[in-house]
């Protein structure tokens, strides 16, 4: 980080309270993040947010002193769009639809915003409403596949910690055009939802020692890093 940017404040602004000329420059921050993320993934540097948003290097971190605090704003919503789509898959009075759609949903954010996969998995410890929120989407997750089980549809053998590794195979074939994206992301998980069927499942090697809240967390560390 450059001498500049280390003299930074220590605490964001929040969007509360300011002039109109510095409430424009940090929406804009924010929606520049939001698009750059999207197409790029977390690594996109902090410079070149502040070079695309139009205002200095200064100006950003004096709106956003971390990545982590500008990624947390960029995705507020989404977080709370993920959880809404565990919620109504709950709600579903058919587990193994509900769970279904739910992984259709999920992968089809993340090959929609390729920042968003990679914020999912991620660690904020400083940012309470987004753990809490991305929490309550994992735990719906693993209460999902619990009843999917029960019901004999869902092979006996899946782990809700297997979603890690979905996630991580639909990053990995998300990389073309929108378009070619979202196709290349619908076909992967309607193959891996044919091979989650319990019917004439063959048994699988031991699940992986793979943690959803930790498996990624090295890839936003170094997305975040990367100045």
């Amino acid at each position: 980080m450059s001498a500049e940017a280390s003299r930074m404040p220590a605490l964001p602004e929040t969007a509360v309270g300011l002039r109109a000329d510095a409430r424009q420059n940090r929406d804009r921050i924010v929606e520049v993040a939001r698009r750059l993320f999207a197409d790029r993934g977390l690594d996109v540097p902090m410079a070149a947010i502040a070079r695309h948003a139009g205002v200095g290097v200064a100006t950003l971190y004096r709106r956003f002193p971390t990545k982590e605090s500008l990624v947390t704003e960029v995705f507020a919503d989404q977080f709370e769009a993920c959880v809404s789509v565990v919620d109504d898959a709950l709600a579903d009075p058919d587990p193994w639809r509900g769970f279904c759609t739910a992984v259709e949903k999920v992968c089809g954010m993340q090959a929609a915003d390729r920042g968003f996969g990679a914020a999912f998995v991620a660690a904020f410890p400083d940012a309470v409403d987004i753990e809490r929120e991305r929490d309550r989407a994992i735990q719906g997750f693993a209460e999902l596949t619990r009843r999917a089980k029960a019901t004999g549809r869902l092979r006996a053998d899946f782990a809700p910690d297997d979603l890690a590794l979905l996630l991580m195979a639909n990053s990995g074939v998300i990389t073309g055009s929108a378009g070619e994206a979202m196709a290349a992301s619908r076909r992967l998980v309607a193959y891996l939802l044919s091979a989650f069927r319990a019917e004439q499942a063959e048994p699988l090697p031991p699940p992986a020692p793979l943690d959803l809240r930790d498996v990624l967390n090295a890839r936003i560390r170094d997305g975040v890093r990367k100045e």
